[in-house]
């Protein structure tokens, strides 16, 4: 005989939905992809986005795997955000921002969670940036934005694929701002992009996307 649980106790769904950011703006989730000229690239970002920024943020940025990286600790002198370098299990919110750590690919769960992995290179990389559009998109779906910044190869340009296919909204650094125009030209060149912004005008179109709610 089946016996309903007691009222007080709550079900998968409703938990689900508590791991997820009470986010106050239009996006729960920014993720950020970049490789070479990238740590300039990102601290022009993030340190012109407020204190109380309503999405959590979460970076892909090449580094190397023989070195214990020291990113989390730069960004984190240029940003009014925290900055922690992701670690397995850690649950997003919002303005505080996690870097994947060297060699290991960053995935985001639809219950807010996050995981590394070390599996495969994909298209010689790890931390891949393809893989973290690709498991944002699944889990945070229309309230997902990916940025694709300075960098050399095509890292992020299939990724940002699946974030549009599933709603989300794509911004690409233009060419004629990026250190290095690979990974830029390659998002470009797919056709995904719904923003192709200048880096020194990235961080206040974010905030127009994601606190655009609170505005309203």
């Amino acid at each position: 005989m089946h016996q309903e649980r007691p009222s007080s106790e709550p079900d998968e769904v409703e938990l689900r939905d508590k791991a997820r950011p009470l986010a106050a703006g239009a996006f729960d989730v920014v993720a950020l992809a970049s490789s070479a000229g990238g740590i300039a690239a990102l601290s022009e970002i993030l340190g012109n986005l407020p204190g109380d920024f309503p999405a959590a943020i979460v970076v892909v940025q090449h580094l190397d795997p023989r070195h214990r990286s020291l990113m989390a600790d730069i960004l984190r002198r240029r940003t009014p955000l925290e900055v922690v370098q992701a670690a397995e299990g850690d649950h997003i919110r919002p303005g505080k921002v996690f870097i994947a750590p060297p060699d290991r690919h960053l995935l985001v769960n639809p219950d807010g969670t996050l995981s590394l992995s070390q599996s495969e290179l994909v298209h010689f990389v790890r931390p891949s940036a393809d893989l973290l559009f690709e498991s944002v998109a699944a889990s945070y779906k229309q309230r997902a934005i990916a940025v694709v910044l300075t960098g050399t190869g095509s890292d992020g340009s299939m990724g940002i694929g699946a974030i549009k296919k599933m709603g989300g909204t794509v911004v690409a650094q233009d060419q004629a701002s990026a250190e290095f125009d690979g990974m830029p030209a390659a998002a470009i060149r797919s056709g995904n992009p719904d923003f192709i912004l200048p880096l020194d005008e990235i961080a206040a179109a974010l905030v127009t996307l994601v606190m655009k709610e609170r505005a309203g």
